[in-house]
């Protein structure tokens, strides 16, 4: 993980150093726009820490840097009053929030997919049964159709623990 610190203050790159200590993490310094877009071009980051400075000398700047931030986290700190214990806590903020969604992100994406194959299961039920029932089917057809209820109900009995699974899977 690499986080990018966009800023023209003198002693950039010691604050870059102290804050790489204190997140345990790789900082690339970018002294400006250019410098910025270039390093975005060769490589991701997972967050950018833009100089409020130099986003309010050069909104421009600041908007096309973000424009091609990919999927980092946008963080605008003004250098001049924060000091490398503040951006360090700031950015530590930032991607302990972005971890949270991205796991409620994933529990709501499994859920709904979940949902959605219990809801085709209970179709593929509903209608093998009723093919079954519905009239003479010749002993192949009807082993067949068995065949894929039984798979169907294996299937649903596999996305519906057991009590004491769905207990084990919560402690």
């Amino acid at each position: 993980m690499c986080i990018l610190m966009v800023t023209g203050i003198e002693g950039a790159r010691n604050c870059a150093e102290a804050i790489s200590k204190q997140l345990k993490m790789e900082l690339a310094v970018a002294e400006g726009r250019k410098q910025a877009l270039a390093a975005l071009r060769h490589g991701e980051f997972e967050a950018i820490v833009l100089d409020e400075s130099l986003a309010e000398c050069d909104p421009a700047a600041a908007e096309a840097i973000y424009a091609h931030a990919g999927l980092a986290i946008p963080l605008q700190i003004n250098f001049a009053l924060a000091g490398a214990e503040r951006i360090a806590r700031e950015i530590r903020a930032a991607l302990n929030r972005r971890e949270r969604e991205k796991a409620l992100a994933q529990r709501a994406a499994a859920t709904a997919i979940e949902a959605e194959i219990k809801s085709t299961l209970a179709g593929l039920l509903l209608h093998t049964e009723l093919a079954r029932k519905g009239s003479e089917l010749p002993p192949a057809t009807a082993e067949r159709l068995r065949t894929v209820a039984e798979l169907a109900v294996a299937l649903r009995q596999q996305l519906n623990p057991q009590p004491a699974a769905r207990a084990h899977q919560a402690a």
